[in-house]
């Protein structure tokens, strides 16, 4: 059962945001650029990592210069906030090393998806510290932010609430498979990078939680092996509901070889679970989504088609 959630301050006019590369390089750095520039333009004060555009393979370079990037800036009391460029490969290499007792001792808000999901979830699992799902500076803010995806951060991360209702945009229809209403702890991420984590003590307690998961570019036969890896660790006897994001151009690769589709995988793994479903929601990789706070209380009501964060998500303290 998770308990004592660490929440960080939320950011303000003025702030100073450390830009990081704990996975990949950002694949075009005039997009890092304008990623910053947009940032500058909304009121902050990006600083980057002194590592951030440095290149080893896939990796933005070695492991070593990528960890001291992360832990330089909650080190760092000049730092109020800290987004990743971009995700890629190569976050869960330096998960093991961070210093989550500096961590722990400062709070920040923390920004990332896909690959980051290793950071986020790993954060909050050896902190109990409110990470965030959501846009990267070398990617959306880079490359003109959706105004439903920019509305969705800012609200997360620079207002004070005691809760508030995330609905889709108004041109997505949200699917439910299962009915029913439920509350429990978000726990968020991209399901091919989560489930790196399984097994690991950086993967969060799963008891009574909401777990929000999406995916990209991965053949249904993929998908498959993630949902039954997930039964067999017992996952879906321990969630209170389940919650299906985007899964975008996760398609057979090859039509001429004999597959299931995408929705018989699903279905197959959760038509005999007793706890609200629902698909299609607005978060993952594509460019409409919500920015999604990890280690929250929330509820999924699939009779309102909504999910209902049900505290603050930042701290309240000055």
């Amino acid at each position: 059962m998770i308990e004592n959630v660490i929440k960080p301050k939320m950011l303000q006019k003025g702030d100073r945001i450390g830009i990081i590369s704990p996975a990949s390089r950002p694949s075009d750095l005039d997009k890092l650029e304008r990623g910053m520039e947009y940032l500058r333009e909304m009121g902050f004060i990006p600083v980057p990592g002194k590592h951030i555009s440095e290149q080893r393979g896939y990796l933005a370079g070695e492991d070593s210069s990528r960890l001291d990037d992360l832990n330089d800036m909650f080190e760092s009391d000049d730092i109020n906030a800290i987004i990743c460029s971009r995700g890629g490969y190569g976050a869960p290499r330096i998960l093991d090393q961070l210093n989550f007792d500096t961590i722990a001792r400062n709070p920040k808000i923390f920004i990332g998806y896909s690959d980051i999901t290793i950071l986020g979830l790993g954060i909050f699992s050896q902190t109990n510290m409110v990470t965030f799902s959501g846009p990267m500076v070398a990617v959306e803010m880079g490359t003109g932010i959706n105004p439903f995806t920019e509305t969705s951060l800012w609200d997360q991360i620079s207002a004070q609430r005691d809760g508030h209702i995330l609905r889709n945009p108004q041109d997505q229809e949200l699917q439910v498979l299962k009915d029913g209403s439920a509350e429990g702890r978000l726990v968020v991420g991209c399901l091919s990078v989560m489930m790196g984590l399984f097994g690991s003590k950086y993967m969060p307690d799963l008891d009574d939680t909401i777990l929000v998961i999406e995916d990209i570019d991965e053949d249904p036969y993929r998908i498959d092996r993630y949902f039954s890896q997930m039964r067999l660790a017992g996952v879906f006897d321990k969630i209170n509901g389940l919650v299906l994001g985007q899964f975008i151009d996760c398609h057979p690769g090859d039509e001429t070889k004999p597959t299931l589709l995408l929705e018989d995988v699903i279905w197959d793994y959760v038509k005999d679970l007793n706890i609200p479903i629902i698909k299609n929601f607005a978060y993952g990789h594509g460019e409409v989504k919500h920015t999604l706070p990890v280690g929250v209380k929330a509820r999924v009501n699939t009779s309102a088609d909504q999910i209902e964060i049900l505290e603050s998500v930042l701290s309240n303290k000055s």
